[in-house]
């Protein structure tokens, strides 16, 4: 004997502050940090305590009061940050920041990582909570290419030491990718790949060996290179480069019309054939000292054809224009 059983529908509940990113509100850090200070509330509680679940469907969450709408469109832009600007979105110090590199970009979106003040090259900005989260998480070693410009000539043992892992404050660094790019006499600029991220970690790597960092741009971050992407300044004029998926930048084929088919058939010979001998010749060569009456000329026009455009069903079937005569 079987029981009857009422069926319910799976609720697949996320952490509060996971439904906060998503919502492109805020980061998640941002996000917890808003669940500490009680300023979120969830069904009309506040709630503080992290790690909370919510069903995203059904909960009504609200922060100081207004309600999270669902989920936003992702963003993501890439950004040539010039140096002279602080990787945030607002600074109480009044320092330039890159959110005044986005005049004309209405949705929040929020940086990836960071570069220091004095450095400049490839930044991401997204409202994509979860994206910004991998990218950003040592666990992933997510690579990120600089051009880094040191004081001196460093030697290949120099380069060994960067390449297996240097030791500092915080620890050993991850083994790395250097290549020497260049030199300008009393300065060398070196490729160097990381996978990690650290407070000032290629400055820090450079005093390690003896090699001064004196400029640092990045080049790439997780596959995506700065390219010709050239560094910009406030303004009305000021642009971004967003990153799109490749069916988005796949180009839509343009419709071409179609060709009406050839008016003389494929043997017949042309009017300039069927012109006498003392004719054939070029219009602009020199053997032509008189031109031909305007009745020859005319004689040698053949009429013109009348083109009937029929139904544009009717087109798309046979791929050409009928031909009627006059």
């Amino acid at each position: 004997m079987t029981r009857p059983f009422a069926e319910q529908r799976a609720v697949a509940l996320e952490r509060l502050q996971k439904v906060l990113a998503r919502a492109g509100v805020a980061s998640r850090r941002e996000a917890e940090q808003w669940i500490l200070d009680g300023r979120v509330q969830v069904n009309g509680r506040t709630v503080t305590k992290l790690g909370t679940k919510v069903d995203p469907e059904a909960a009504r969450v609200t922060v100081d009061g207004l309600r999270v709408g669902g989920e936003e469109p992702k963003l993501h832009f890439m950004l040539h940050k010039p140096r002279g600007y602080i990787t945030a979105l607002s600074d109480p110090r009044g320092r330039p920041h890159v959110g005044q590199l986005l005049p004309r970009v209405k949705a929040r979106v929020y940086p990836v990582g960071r570069l220091d003040y004095d450095a400049e090259g490839l930044l991401l900005l997204t409202n994509d909570g979860e994206l910004a989260h991998r990218l950003m998480h040592p666990r992933h070693r997510v690579p990120k290419t600089y051009l880094v410009k040191v004081r001196g000539i460093p030697e290949e043992r120099d380069l060994e030491r960067l390449r297996r892992g240097v030791r500092l404050e915080d620890g050993r660094t991850l083994p790395c990718e250097v290549a020497v790019a260049g030199s300008t006499g009393q300065h060398a600029w070196l490729e160097v790949t990381v996978y990690e991220g650290r407070y000032h970690l290629l400055k820090r790597m450079g005093l390690a060996v003896g090699h001064p960092v004196s400029k640092l741009k990045r080049v790439s971050f997780a596959g995506l290179r700065l390219g010709t992407l050239k560094p910009w300044s406030p303004g009305p004029a000021a642009r971004s480069r967003q990153v799109r998926s490749r069916s988005s930048r796949r180009r839509q084929p343009v419709p071409r019309r179609p060709r009406p088919p050839s008016l003389r058939p494929r043997n017949a010979p042309s009017p300039r054939d069927r012109a006498p001998s003392s004719l054939r010749q070029r219009s602009s060569g020199p053997e032509l000292r008189q031109p031909p009456s305007p009745l020859c000329r005319q004689a040698l026009v053949p009429r013109p054809l009348a083109l009937s455009r029929p139904p544009r069903s009717i087109v798309r079937k046979s791929g050409a224009y009928p031909v009627t005569g006059e």
